[in-house]
C-alpha cells in the first residue's frame, strides 16, 4: 500500500479560527500557553505546566501531621464512606493546584489592557505541521500581526509582533502575574474554581528582579511555599522604567515592555523550576525552527489514519477529530504527571487535579499509536508513590498496593468521601504495565512494572469480602464507575478484576514466579456478572438499567469494550446488550469518554455500523469544537473524549486480539468507508 502523505493528512485540518477571545493551547506536553485570537493572551488564557503545583497553608490549628496517607482519620477494613478531619476537609480538596504562571497580553498607551471590543480579528491560522499560530487582527484602525509557538525541549513561548503601533508606543505587552484564589464551593460539579487568580491582588505572592541584562531580565516568583522562576528576552525590547534596579520586589507584579524605535518586537518567555538567565533564551527564530523540526517529527512518527477516499461524507469531520486529537493531547497530555480533565487550558471544579481512574481515558491511546514514549514520564508517578499507596492501604488494613483518585504529585487523596470506595482506577496500572509489554516484551519492562503489578494485584484480590455461607467473593463497598451511590459488585469492577488478578498471574509466569493460589480463588467465585431479562445490568439488585438508568457511563458495556473475552462472559448476552444501549439511551447524559467506549464495544460485537454512528452521534456531550478538543460543562474542554477517540479509533482500524481477518475490522465493510492507516499497533 501507499504511504501515506502525513503532511497533507495533517495539513488539511490545521485550524483556521478568526476568534478573538478562542484560545488554541500551543505547547510541549508539560507546558502550555493559551493563545486568543491576538496570538497572546489579552483576554484571558492561562500559562500552564505539569510540573508548577500550589498549596496554601494549612488551616490554625493543623499541622501536616493531620493529613493521614488517604487524608483520613479512620484505620481498618474499609467499610464506606470516610471522613477527613472537619478542619482539613476543604483545604485537601482545594490543595495542592496547579498555577497560572502568569499572562503575557497587549496593553496601550496608558498601561490598560486592550479592549476585546476594541479589535477585528482578520484571521487565525495554527499550522499543525510546524507549530506556529499566525495571528492577525486590527486595533485603532491599524494592522497588528503576532506568530506564536512554543519550545519543544523548553517551558518558553515565543512570539514575534508586526504593527506601526509598536512605534508609536500605542501597543505594548504586559507580563503579569496572578495571586491564586480559593474556590468558593466544593462541589466538583457546581462550585466556581478561579484559580486563575487574581491579577489586581498582591496577597499571598511576590515578583523580585534577579537580575536584568540587555533586552531581558530574570524574575523569581514566590506564592506561599511555591517558588518558580521566569525569564524574558528579546530583540527590541524596552522594558518599563519601574525595573531600575536589581534583587528588588516588584509590587504591581508585572513587567510592560514594546518595541524600541521598531515596528517589530520578537520576544521569549521561560518559565522553569529552577533559576537561569535570560541570556540563554533562543531567539525567536531558534524556537521557530526547533518547532518547524519538532512537529514534523512527531506527525511521522507513530500511526496515522486517512479517510480521505472514504464515501461518507463524515469522513472529514471524523478525521479532523482524530488529527487534532493528537495534537491537542501532545500538547497537553505528555508531560511529568497525568493530566487535569481539562488539561493545561484551565480549571475546572475539581482543581485542574489528575483523577487516577481517569489515567486510562488520557495515557492508554499512546500505545494503539505507538508513542508510548510520550507518556512514559507521566507514569513514573506509580513508582514515584508506591511507598504511598502501601501506607493507605496499611491505613485500611489491606495489603499491597491502593491508590488515591482525586489528587496531585503528593499523591495524597483530596478527601472527597466517596473516593475512599472508588475501586475502578485500581486495576489501571496493570493495563498500562501489559500494554508497555505487548511493545516492548522484555526482562527490562518485566522489571520495570514487577512490583507495581504484583502490589497492585495483591491489594485488589483482599479487598473483596467473602460471603461465609455461599463462598461468593463480593467488590463491597464500592462507587462505581457509573457513579451511583456506594454500593456492592457493580459490573465494571466485576469485570475488570476478572481481567487483572488473571493479567497478574500471566505477569507472575513471566517472572518465573509461581501462581499465587488465592489470586485465582478470587476470581473463580467472584460474584457473578449480573444478568436481567438476557441483558447485563449494573447491578444485581437494580431492576431499572433500561427503564430509569439510561444515563452516565456505560458499564454494562464495559465489560467487553475494553478487555479480552474475560471469565464469565457469554457472547450473546453481550451483543444483546450493546444493542440495547444503542436503541434506549440518553445520549445527552453521558460523558464524552462515553462515545468511545460504544465505539470499542460495538467493533468487538460485530457492530462497526454502530460503532461509527456513535462516535459521530450529535449529542451536546460528543461535540468538538474549532480546536478540536472534546467539550464538557459550560464548553470546558474534556480531554478523556479525545484520548477515547483516539483509542477507539485505532482499534477499529488495527484490530485487537480476536478481531475478524480483515482490514480496518471496526469500521462498515459496505464501501461506505476507505481505511487506510499504517503505524497502528492492535489493542489487547
Amino acid at each position: 500500500m501507499t504511504p501515506i502523505d502525513r503532511r497533507a493528512l495533517v495539513s488539511r485540518h490545521s485550524i483556521d479560527w478568526p476568534s478573538l477571545s478562542g484560545q488554541i493551547p500551543l505547547g510541549n506536553g508539560n507546558f502550555a500557553f493559551n493563545a486568543d485570537g491576538t496570538g497572546l493572551e489579552t483576554f484571558g488564557g492561562n500559562t500552564m505546566s505539569h510540573w508548577c503545583w500550589h498549596s496554601f497553608p494549612l488551616p490554625t490549628g493543623t499541622t501536616e501531621k493531620d493529613i493521614h496517607p488517604w487524608a483520613a482519620l479512620e484505620s481498618g477494613r474499609l467499610k464506606g464512606p470516610t471522613t477527613p478531619p472537619p478542619l482539613l476537609k476543604d483545604w485537601l480538596f482545594q490543595n495542592p493546584h496547579p498555577l497560572n504562571l502568569g499572562r503575557l497580553g497587549f496593553i496601550d498607551a496608558q498601561g490598560n489592557r486592550i479592549a476585546e471590543t476594541d479589535c477585528v480579528s482578520t484571521s487565525r491560522h495554527l499550522d499543525l505541521w510546524t507549530g506556529l499560530l499566525t495571528s492577525r487582527f486590527t486595533y485603532q484602525g491599524e494592522a497588528v500581526t503576532v506568530q506564536t509557538c512554543v519550545s519543544p525541549t523548553r517551558d518558553l513561548v515565543a512570539a514575534t509582533i508586526s504593527s506601526p503601533l509598536l512605534r508609536s508606543g500605542h501597543l505594548r505587552v504586559r507580563l503579569d502575574f496572578p495571586s491564586p484564589s480559593a474556590p468558593g464551593s466544593t462541589d466538583p460539579r457546581t462550585g466556581p474554581a478561579p484559580w486563575a487568580g487574581d491579577f489586581s491582588n498582591p496577597a499571598n505572592h511576590r515578583t523580585e528582579l534577579v537580575s536584568r541584562v540587555q533586552d531581558g531580565l530574570s524574575l523569581k516568583r514566590t506564592v506561599n511555599a511555591t517558588t518558580y522562576w521566569v525569564a524574558l528576552a528579546g530583540e527590541g525590547v524596552g522594558l518599563s522604567s519601574q525595573l531600575s534596579g536589581q534583587s528588588s520586589a516588584i509590587p504591581s507584579n508585572r513587567v510592560d515592555f514594546g518595541a524600541t524605535e521598531s515596528d517589530t518586537l520578537a520576544l521569549g518567555c521561560c518559565f522553569s523550576a529552577e533559576e537561569f538567565s535570560p541570556a540563554a533564551l533562543p531567539t525567536f527564530d531558534e524556537t521557530k525552527a526547533a518547532c518547524a523540526e519538532r512537529w514534523p517529527r512527531f506527525w511521522r512518527s507513530g500511526g496515522a489514519i486517512d479517510l480521505s477516499e472514504s464515501k461518507d461524507p463524515r469522513w472529514k469531520e471524523l478525521e479532523r477529530r482524530i488529527v487534532l486529537s493528537q495534537y491537542e493531547l501532545a500538547v497537553q497530555s505528555a508531560g511529568d504527571n497525568f493530566p487535569a480533565e481539562v488539561g493545561l487550558t484551565g480549571y475546572d471544579g475539581w482543581c485542574a487535579k489528575f483523577h487516577l481512574e481517569m489515567t486510562w481515558w488520557h495515557v492508554a491511546h499512546y500505545a494503539l499509536w505507538n508513542r508510548w514514549s510520550m507518556t512514559e514520564k507521566a507514569m513514573t508517578y506509580y513508582t514515584r508513590n508506591a511507598s504511598l499507596a502501601k501506607a493507605i492501604a496499611v491505613n485500611f488494613d489491606y495489603k499491597g498496593l491502593m491508590w488515591p483518585k482525586s489528587t496531585g504529585p503528593t499523591a495524597i487523596n483530596d478527601g472527597w468521601p466517596q473516593e475512599m470506595a472508588l475501586m475502578w482506577k485500581e486495576p489501571h496500572p496493570i493495563f498500562f504495565a501489559e500494554l508497555e509489554y505487548r511493545l516492548h516484551p522484555t526482562p527490562a519492562t518485566l522489571d520495570k512494572w514487577k512490583d507495581i503489578v504484583l502490589g497492585t494485584a495483591e491489594f485488589m484480590a483482599d479487598y473483596p469480602t467473602i460471603d461465609k455461607q455461599t463462598g461468593i467473593y463480593s467488590i463491597d463497598p464500592c462507587w462505581p464507575a457509573c457513579e451511583e451511590p456506594i454500593c456492592k459488585d457493580p459490573i465494571f469492577e466485576l469485570g475488570y478484576w476478572r481481567w487483572a488478578l488473571p493479567t497478574a498471574q500471566l505477569w507472575r509466569e513471566r517472572l518465573g514466579m509461581k501462581r499465587e493460589p488465592h489470586w485465582d480463588e478470587v476470581v473463580q467465585r467472584l460474584a457473578p456478572l449480573p444478568v436481567q431479562n438476557g441483558l447485563y445490568v449494573y447491578r444485581a439488585d437494580l431492576s431499572d438499567t433500561y427503564t430509569k438508568r439510561q444515563f452516565d457511563h456505560l458499564d454494562p458495556v464495559g465489560i467487553f469494550a475494553i478487555f479480552p473475552p474475560i471469565p464469565g462472559i457469554d457472547h450473546e448476552t453481550a451483543h444483546r446488550t450493546l444493542l440495547e444501549f444503542a436503541r434506549s439511551w440518553k445520549w445527552d447524559a453521558v460523558w464524552g469518554w462515553d462515545f468511545p467506549f460504544m465505539a470499542m464495544g460495538a467493533a468487538r460485537m460485530g457492530e462497526p455500523g454502530i460503532a461509527i454512528e456513535t462516535l459521530l452521534n450529535p449529542s451536546i456531550k460528543n461535540q468538538y469544537d474549532e480546536r478540536g478538543l472534546c467539550k464538557f460543562i459550560d464548553d470546558l474542554p474534556y480531554l478523556p473524549g479525545n484520548g477515547g477517540l483516539l483509542y477507539a479509533t485505532a482499534m477499529m482500524a488495527a484490530g485487537w486480539d480476536g478481531a475478524p481477518s480483515r482490514h480496518a475490522p471496526g469500521f462498515p465493510d459496505d464501501g461506505s468507508w476507505t481505511v487506510r492507516w499504517e503505524g497502528l499497533k492492535p489493542a489487547p
